[in-house]
């Protein structure tokens, strides 16, 4: 859970703490706020998770593959591993495949 957590949190625009990986950064107007791994709520609370979920759909101007299969009446259990699906599977886009050069394909 906590490694997904931490998933969720670095598509969400945190970044790891250089010397610490107990701990996550959020950059805000006023500065860098510290939050601990074990804090991030995503798995157990909708306050957390339905942002998240927000941003993919605005990110995709629409809903993806990936979540389609969710409702407004299914648990949260179902929502995050259907977020944490979609994050780890555009990530594998972002890295995308690479030829006996290196390069891109």
């Amino acid at each position: 859970m906590e490694e997904n957590n931490k998933l969720i949190a670095e598509f969400m625009g945190l970044t790891n703490h250089h010397n610490d990986n107990s701990i996550m950064l959020r950059e805000t107007p006023k500065g860098n706020v510290v939050v601990h791994v074990y804090d991030l709520d995503y798995d157990s609370s909708w306050d957390w998770l339905i942002p998240v979920v927000q941003k993919i759909e605005q990110d995709c101007e629409g809903v993806p593959q990936e979540m389609l299969n969710i409702s407004l009446y299914s648990d949260i259990n179902e929502v995050y591993n259907a977020v944490v699906e979609f994050i780890k599977d555009q990530n594998t886009e972002v890295i995308g495949s690479f030829d006996e050069n290196g390069d891109l394909i």
